[in-house]
């Protein structure tokens, strides 16, 4: 479904799953806001070589041009879709996805930990049952076993310091200090954050940018030195994002939309008229 009238200055793109997995393209019209005439165009799959031929069937050659910027996530498939589409716009690759990459690098250090927590309560264990004594587990001073602390600690690793309740900031004191890995790559990610809070120019966030690589560098870490990798394959869109701090919040914004409509409906039985219900509304 194409709707070129819908074409914008400035567009996102993203995937969507409708019913049992399927995917499909999305691509949306940021000056709509969410309202009519937000649907530029809806296809099934993800395919960069189909989707390209599609819109570039459907939709004139002036339409294309005339876009100037697309918001879309890390996927090398969109890149590919708006490169050979959009041939004048600006590629801005959303922050958000980025500092996920960083917050998932964190999760997966505390879950690491976890499992070493729970085969060591294991062990211990079956230490009792050879001895012949009850089993105690540990109990640290805020009244948590070690497995359960790491495993208490996910939410407060997402949020900033200043936002942490009370019993989370006694949780973070005892998790940092048995940790204290979890905590230097817990403000990697908070560091990342504050590149994209505080930085207004393009050149200071390509000079801030080098001072984290180094700093992720010199940390060690496997799964950091992977998020830095990823950056800097993608850093030239992830710079364009300080030029008008542009995010892909509409299009996800829009997939919400679009699956609160499918819960509104318990689920999708006739996709074609689902894609015409969202046609009607969106288009």
């Amino acid at each position: 479904m194409i709707f070129p009238d819908n074409i914008g200055e400035y567009l996102t793109i993203d995937e969507t799953s409708l019913s049992q997995g399927e995917l499909y393209t999305i691509i949306t019209n940021k000056s709509a806001k969410g309202r009519k005439g937000s649907l530029v165009a809806i296809i099934k799959g993800v395919d960069s070589e189909r989707i390209r031929s599609i819109l570039r069937r459907k939709i004139s050659y002036e339409q294309r041009r005339a876009v100037k910027e697309v918001t879309l996530d890390m996927a090398a498939s969109m890149e590919q879709i708006v490169r050979k589409t959009f041939t004048k716009a600006t590629l801005v690759t959303d922050r958000f996805h980025v500092q996920k990459l960083a917050y998932d690098a964190v999760q997966q250090m505390r879950i690491a930990y976890r499992w070493e927590a729970i085969e060591q309560e294991n062990q211990e264990m079956e230490l009792s049952k050879e001895v012949g004594e009850k089993f105690v587990p540990h109990r640290l001073e805020n009244g948590d076993s070690p497995k359960q602390l790491l495993a208490r600690s996910r939410y407060l690793l997402f949020k900033r310091k200043e936002k942490w309740t009370p019993s989370q900031i006694h949780r973070a004191e005892i998790l940092f200090r048995l940790y204290p890995k979890l905590e230097q790559a817990y403000q990697l990610a908070q560091d990342l954050g504050y590149i994209y809070q505080s930085t207004k120019h393009k050149n200071i966030a390509l000079t801030r940018l080098a001072r984290w690589y180094d700093q992720v560098e010199q940390s060690g870490f496997k799964s950091f030195n992977t998020v830095s990798r990823t950056i800097q394959q993608h850093y030239q869109t992830i710079l364009n994002f300080f030029e008008r701090r542009s995010t892909n919040a509409s299009a996800e914004s829009f997939n919400a939309k679009i699956k609160a409509f499918r819960s509104q409906f318990r689920g999708v039985r006739n996709i074609s008229f689902f894609l015409y219900r969202l046609s009607k509304i969106y288009a």
